[in-house]
């Protein structure tokens, strides 16, 4: 079925621009004449090194090249502009030292000619570059549905853990001094990191969204711990921002007046947490750069979870050195406002049940969806259903997914409502001011059909919105 603009539609989303999703042509990238053979000689090397599927067996005499974990669908790569390897999401870097050389001749023989190298495609292998200013980020994927502007996204987020770890400051420094430093001797411990926010950003549909997922919580429980933490923390001075997680979902964020956590943050926020399991024994106290509302600067953040019966984190993150005590203080008094109201009961009581379903909401021929509140940047993710019940099937989801959203919020040509009958799902795109909304149907669903199910979800969604949604926000 087939739709272009102008076409009318069904009421209540009558007046919005229909398109249907084409499926296009790969860009390629259009490198300089003048350059040509030395940048044909440097991909060579590149694609010859890495091979279909990047399978880099070819070099029978190194048994490493033979793993199966390079034999893996995605890499990810950073070095220096001097070539220095700097981080490898599979192996070692140490034994990559030939093939870092060739990514970095490949991006300074293009930058030489006053260009910016984005993206190369092959036949089964996608090559993608970032440029930052001298960190230079490499994908490498073999993944058919992964599209260069998601693995630019990816490797934006991978440079501001980095970032975060070091800032901006004084990474800058660095190379400044030393243009051929071993950043690894700063970042040494941290690979942890950067490898659970890859895996985040290739299985947690909040990457490429840019928003959080709250936990389900009525509105008078939310604000019981609110008040706790307004209370408790009002009268300290230099405390930026109080937020509280339960897994990888918001339960409150509390906040200095004027300042505001972009959702980018918050995700590097929710990777210290789940990559570090001393925060469960052990009050911790961190530096953290959040790139996106200072990158510049550290700031201090006081990690705790509240109770070994209700496994919520609270982080209190502030500028001032010398506030572990303060904040610690506070965060006892905190635990016991609590524990006088039968909150911690409600949090795990919500933890603990499962995720809502598509299912639930009765609407017919609905597999799946995601809705988006743009004012908070909150979003509603259910649980997989049939069929998506199997790894491949939710990656293929997630893939789809990301395709809707960069079609919706294309800068060049954005497109307010999108339906499109595939093979195996009928999708349907739409963004408004105030949300968006994205639904996955059985293939032969129709136009009429998908418009009454939006229609009907989005009252259900009003319904449960100040459960589902932290709708005010809450500062010191």
């Amino acid at each position: 079925m087939e739709e272009t603009a102008g076409e009318r539609c069904e009421p209540e989303i009558a007046q919005e621009k229909v398109e249907v999703l084409e499926k296009k042509n790969e860009e390629t990238v259009e490198l300089p004449s003048s350059n040509d053979s030395a940048i044909d000689h440097e991909i060579n090397n590149l694609t010859d090194e890495l091979g279909p599927n990047l399978n880099l067996a070819e070099h029978e005499e190194e048994i490493y090249w033979q793993t199966a974990e390079w034999k893996s669908k995605k890499h990810v790569f950073v070095l220096s502009s001097a070539g220095k390897p700097i981080y490898s999401r599979h192996g070692n870097e140490d034994d990559l030292v030939a093939l870092f050389g060739v990514m970095q001749a490949i991006v300074s023989v293009v930058l030489d000619s006053d260009d910016e190298l984005q993206s190369i495609h092959t036949s089964n292998t996608h090559f993608t570059f970032l440029r930052k200013g001298n960190i230079y980020l490499v994908s490498v994927s073999s993944i058919p549905l992964e599209t260069a502007p998601i693995t630019k996204l990816q490797l934006t987020y991978v440079y501001n853990q980095i970032l975060s770890i070091l800032t901006l400051t004084q990474l800058t420094r660095i190379f400044d001094q030393y243009n051929n430093f071993d950043l690894r001797r700063l970042l040494s411990g941290s690979e942890r990191l950067i490898n659970n926010l890859v895996d985040f950003t290739e299985t947690d549909p909040a990457f490429f969204f840019n928003a959080v997922e709250c936990l389900p919580l009525a509105s008078s429980a939310r604000d019981v711990v609110i008040q706790a933490i307004t209370s408790s923390c009002q009268k300290i001075k230099n405390l930026l921002f109080a937020i509280l997680l339960a897994g990888n979902q918001l339960v409150v964020l509390i906040r200095m007046k004027k300042y505001n956590l972009l959702p980018s943050d918050l995700h590097l926020i929710l990777n210290l947490v789940s990559s570090s399991q001393s925060f469960r024994t052990a009050e911790g106290w961190t530096p953290i750069c959040l790139p996106d509302f200072d990158a510049s600067g550290y700031m201090q953040a006081h990690v705790s979870y509240l109770t070994e019966e209700c496994q919520t984190c609270l982080l209190l993150l502030t500028i001032d050195r010398e506030l572990f005590f303060t904040l610690s203080e506070a965060k006892q008094k905190i635990v016991e406002k609590l524990q006088k109201s039968n909150v911690f009961e409600q949090i795990n009581e919500s933890i603990q049940k499962p995720k809502i379903l598509a299912s639930e909401f009765g609407i017919s021929r609905l597999r799946h969806f995601v809705y988006k509140n743009k004012n908070t940047n909150q979003f509603v993710y259910p649980k997989y259903e049939v069929p998506y019940l199997l790894p491949e099937s939710q990656n293929s989801l997630l893939h789809l997914y990301s395709q809707l959203y960069q079609q919706v919020n294309s800068s060049q040509r954005p497109l307010k409502v999108i339906f499109q009958q595939l093979k195996t799902e009928a999708v349907l795109g739409w963004d408004t001011k105030g949300f968006e909304l994205y639904l996955i149907f059985e293939p032969f669903v129709t136009k009429s059909e998908a418009i009454n199910a939006v229609n009907k979800l989005l009252k259900c969604m009003k319904k449960e919105e100040d459960r589902l949604f932290i709708s005010n926000s809450a500062t010191f």
